[in-house]
């Protein structure tokens, strides 16, 4: 085989194992990841034990809009970008909260929320404030994005990485650690389910865009899901699903305050 006919049989090669998107389609499904432990986001539903959830009905609405169904995917937090870059999910939607180094690794697409992230403490901690955490013990779920604000905004801080929410929580609650660092959404539940025993510390370490994660070398795919995403918000479906799971009638109560952004808004 000659060199010309080497490069275009690679090219094609390429390209046709960068068209997620055609496979998608030709099977009828699209594999999306969540998260399994994290409410509302996605959790059992304590009558089917079915996983549910703000993030598993965002995957059943772009599955819609792309014309398939939704097989939905267990994923870990540790586990979202390998779930993708080793081509198990076609899209992961799990608390995926934008950074420059993931996105080295992974595409996002449009962000369709943005949350405050914050730290707990203990009612009697006397810690108010968030410099008050300088010097103190910080848990936060193993590389998630709360674990780098938290390094970031408290450098003198101790920050102790757990492999997910519950044990992070848990280093609080045994009084291992004397803040925990998480999203405001996953946080809320911690703080008014605890009979006042935890609070938040006033203010926020940052602002975290979470958007869908999509494998790099996917254009057609990464296009078709930030379509949906437009056709959603404009159609007011994604506004219906966070009300339903965060909005006045739920127990976290927690208004959509940020629509749709671009990803390139944070680049």
């Amino acid at each position: 085989m000659g060199a010309a006919a080497l490069a275009a049989l690679l090219a094609f090669s390429s390209l046709a194992h960068a068209d997620r998107l055609a496979d998608i389609k030709a099977r009828g499904t699209l594999v999306c990841a969540t998260l399994n432990n994290n409410e509302p986001l996605g959790f059992p539903d304590p009558q089917t034990r079915q996983v549910v959830g703000f993030d598993v009905d965002m995957c059943n609405a772009v599955a819609h809009q792309l014309g398939v169904k939704m097989e939905h995917k267990d994923v870990t937090v540790e586990g979202r970008l390998p779930a993708l870059m080793q081509g198990n999910a076609d899209l992961v939607v799990a608390a995926l909260g934008y950074t420059r180094e993931r996105a080295r690794q992974i595409d996002f697409t449009a962000s369709h929320y943005q949350t405050p992230i914050r730290v707990i403490v203990r009612s009697d901690s006397g810690i108010n404030r968030i410099p008050d955490l300088a010097g103190k013990r910080i848990s936060a779920n193993r590389n998630s994005t709360p674990e780098q604000a938290a390094r970031r905004m408290l450098p003198k801080a101790h920050v102790q990485a757990y492999p997910d929410t519950a044990a992070s929580f848990l280093a609080l609650a045994q009084n291992k650690v004397d803040g925990l660092a998480l999203s405001q959404p996953l946080a809320i539940r911690f703080v008014n389910d605890s009979d006042g025993k935890f609070r938040f510390v006033e203010g926020a370490l940052s602002w975290e865009p979470t958007a869908m994660g999509v494998k790099k070398g996917e254009p057609a795919l990464l296009a078709a899901v930030n379509a949906a995403l437009v056709n959603l918000e404009k159609s007011g479906e994604i506004d219906a699903l966070w009300n339903k799971w965060y909005g006045p009638r739920s127990k976290f109560n927690i208004p959509r305050g940020k629509k749709l952004t671009p990803i390139s808004a944070f680049q």
